[in-house]
């Protein structure tokens, strides 16, 4: 427990050091250059008060001219009457200005019978009128109206130099002067001089502080009170020469006197900023050699960077910044304390509060920078973290959403039109508030394009909220009439798909309902066929291990049992094969084979079975052989299969028509009969294994003939179609043959 304190009053020490460190070089970086100077009076701040001191010394000491002789000085040129004349246009044109101004009222007053308030208005408006020609006709009207002008801007002038009489007044007993008018000679100083002295003496023997100073004589009208430069005649007494001479500050200044005042403070500062800036500069060695050498703050850094490292890297770059923006702020606070600060002794608490907020902040912002860097040591590194940012996936996000926004180039384009005709209607409705007329174009262009356009989005969102409706009706499994089909755009594209995924859920859910019911027929059908043979030789075997049957009856139990033997498997060897091919499982042995041939073998093979039975085959093959690339084994099982299946599902003393053709390089091979058993229109379902068209299943198929052929076929690349119409049976192959 006592090392663990040890080491994190290590580690604050070290973050209060280099706070302390770093606080300090920044108050030497930031003061350095103003407190370099010897004193305060060397300052720039010192330099402008005296600026400010000489302008008023002028207005009010060295060019003290009267308003009397400043309004005798005046003097007007012929550019001047003429800007008076021309002010306001030529003479036609004021005269109807007058009159603009005037008859209007005049006019109204006579509406209303008030033929006083008229006679008066139409005095004034003769009156100005016959000054205006006046202005026109006489140099002498026009000299005495701009001179009245110009005395009533004087007299403004003097109004605000009383004003800023306490402006003077606040320097005046603070600076000592002594000025000459390099023109006439003149003495002005508030200096006291004994016989044979010179002012230089004086200064040096009694000014804590003096300098040699030159301004012009129109000084004041540039720095103190500006406006008035067309009275540079008239406001300073002598245009020659300027004022040349020297301002200082007498030793016998009580320290109350704000700028000795400032110069104790400045030199105390000076005296404070040296000690801070060296015992800154060793903190922050002590604190950099500490930290090295620390195994303490080593691992509390390590400790946390894998769990700051969790963020997006501009999240964390957020974090470092705004701790470096209160780092800074809290240095500039310790500053404050410690440099401008008169009596920092009497707020030590505060300090120390200040310094250790401002140890956290900085530590902060050190190990931010340690961590961020670490993250950024390669090119590769440095892409990855970057891929990881905030900023990175919105800016990814934003460019999916584009991309797809434009997927239809046509809905993305007309969006954004859309979009950019409602900002700028928005934007355009500003323009109403600089012009009426602006209103009622604003109104016209709403009423034409706005509420159109307004209209045309609600049957929009109308026509897409019904094809959302309908989405949820077929997600929930009812089936609902079709959608109208609006135009060309994509809502009506998305409206007719949706009708299109409406008739395909129709129809694979009424497949789905076939499929549900022929695989329950399977699998009573694969039961039925198998295990009424097995029961058979179950029964018969039991028979005979009892013991008490004849020598006969043994000998018809054991041909039973061969028989239902050989069926149950015949069964199971075809299911075996059904399933191989139906997984492709079974390899091919093609060999160049003469279909017609191969059909008379299999027809050969029947022959004592078509013999015996009442039906008439009646067979069509092409003269030249029908060569086709093909496994012979297992076509010649497609044709025994379909062959069987005649001789035991035909009706009886009915025909049989097998034909073989060839057809755009096909070799067509059809089988046709009429079934005993009633078929039902359902063909496809043929096809589906252990499907019999004796449903009552009392013949011996197995029931996976036809499905067996078909996957043959298949395999070959070709085609089994099982067409039914009433009872009579077709199936039709093909198969491509040999150039």
């Amino acid at each position: 427990m006592d090392t663990r304190w040890k080491n994190r009053f290590i580690i604050v020490m070290i973050m209060v050091l280099f706070a302390f460190g770093a606080s300090g070089v920044l108050a030497v970086l930031i003061n350095a250059r103003e407190y370099a100077n010897p004193d305060y009076f060397h300052t720039a701040e010192f330099r402008s008060e005296m600026d400010q001191y000489a302008g008023y010394l002028e207005l009010y000491e060295l060019n003290n001219v009267t308003i009397e002789k400043a309004k005798e000085a005046i003097e007007l040129t012929e550019e001047e009457i003429n800007e008076h004349r021309y002010r306001y246009g030529t003479l036609p044109e004021q005269i109807d200005s007058i009159k603009s101004q005037y008859e209007p009222r005049i006019e109204e007053a006579k509406a209303e019978n008030s033929n006083e308030i008229a006679k008066s208005l139409k005095d004034q408006m003769y009156k100005k009128i016959e000054d205006v020609t006046k202005n026109f006709e006489s140099d002498e009207h026009v000299r005495t109206k701009v001179i009245k002008e110009k005395e009533e801007k004087l007299e403004e002038f003097y109004k605000e130099k009383e004003q800023l009489r306490d402006q003077y007044d606040y320097y005046k007993d603070s600076f000592t002067y002594y000025f000459k008018d390099t023109a006439t000679g003149e003495v002005y100083t508030n200096l006291t001089l004994a016989k044979n002295e010179s002012p230089d003496e004086v200064m040096d023997k009694e000014m804590l502080y003096h300098t040699d100073y030159t301004m012009d004589k129109d000084y004041f009208l540039n720095f103190i009170i500006g406006g008035y430069d067309e009275f540079n005649q008239a406001l300073v007494e002598s245009q020659s020469g300027y004022f040349k001479g020297q301002i200082g500050l007498a030793k016998n200044l009580p320290d109350s006197n704000m700028f000795i005042d400032r110069n104790n403070h400045f030199k105390q500062k000076q005296t404070v900023l040296l000690i801070y800036g060296g015992s800154a500069i060793l903190a922050v060695i002590a604190a950099l050699i500490a930290a090295r050498k620390s195994k303490a703050l080593s691992a509390e850094i390590k400790r946390w960077e894998p769990l700051y490292n969790k963020m997006p890297i501009d999240l964390r770059i957020t974090f470092l910044g705004l701790t470096a923006i209160g780092s800074i702020l809290a240095l500039f606070l310790v500053n404050d304390f410690l440099i401008d600060s008169y009596n920092f002794l009497s707020r030590v608490m505060e300090l120390i509060i200040v310094l250790l907020g401002a140890s956290v902040v900085c530590g902060m912002t050190i190990v931010q920078l340690k961590y961020i860097a670490g993250e950024f040591k390669d090119l590769e590194s440095a892409k990855s973290v970057l891929k990881k940012s905030l900023m990175y996936r919105a800016a990814s996000g934003l460019k999916t959403s584009l991309q797809e926004a434009f997927l239809n180039r046509s809905t993305g384009t007309q969006l954004f039109v859309v979009l950019l005709i409602i900002f700028g209607m928005g934007m355009g409705s500003i323009i109403m508030f600089f012009h009426p007329l602006f209103v009622l174009f604003y109104i016209l262009v709403l009423a034409f394009a706005g509420i159109p356009l307004v209209m045309a989005l609600i049957r929009r969102v109308g026509y897409f909220n019904r094809i959302v409706k309908t989405a949820d009706e077929l997600a929930s499994g009812h089936m609902g009439q079709d959608l109208p089909v609006k135009g060309k755009g994509v809502l009506a594209s998305l409206a007719g798909n949706m009708n299109v995924l409406k008739h395909g859920v129709k129809t694979s859910l009424s497949e789905q309902a076939k499929s549900e019911r022929l695989k329950t027929e399977l699998i009573t059908n694969v039961s039925h066929d198998l295990r009424t043979p097995l029961t058979s030789i179950i029964t018969y075997t039991e028979l005979l291990k009892s013991g008490e049957v004849s020598e006969d009856d043994r000998s018809a139990y054991l041909e039973i049992i061969d028989r239902k033997s050989k069926r149950l498997k015949v069964l199971i060897d075809d299911l075996f094969e059904v399933s191989k091919m139906a997984t492709g499982n079974i390899e091919l042995r093609k060999e160049r084979v003469d279909l017609v041939q191969l059909l008379q073998q299999a027809l050969a093979e029947h022959d004592n079975a078509i013999r015996e039975s009442n039906l008439q085959f009646r067979v069509t093959k092409p003269d030249p052989p029908a060569i086709a690339n093909v496994d012979g084994q297992k076509l010649w099982r497609v044709f025994d299969n379909l062959i069987g299946n005649i001789l035991k599902y035909s009706l009886e003393h009915s025909r049989v028509y097998i034909a073989l053709a060839k057809v755009n390089g096909q070799a067509v091979i059809t089988f046709k009969n009429v079934s005993k058993y009633e078929l039902d229109d359902q063909s496809e379902e043929l096809y589906e294994r252990f499907k019999r068209g004796d449903k009552s299943r009392h013949t011996d198929g197995s029931g996976l003939g036809l499905a067996i052929a078909k996957s043959i076929i298949d395999l070959h690349e070709g085609n089994l179609d099982i067409d039914t119409d009433g009872d009579l049976f077709k199936v039709s192959i093909s198969l491509k043959l040999e150039e």
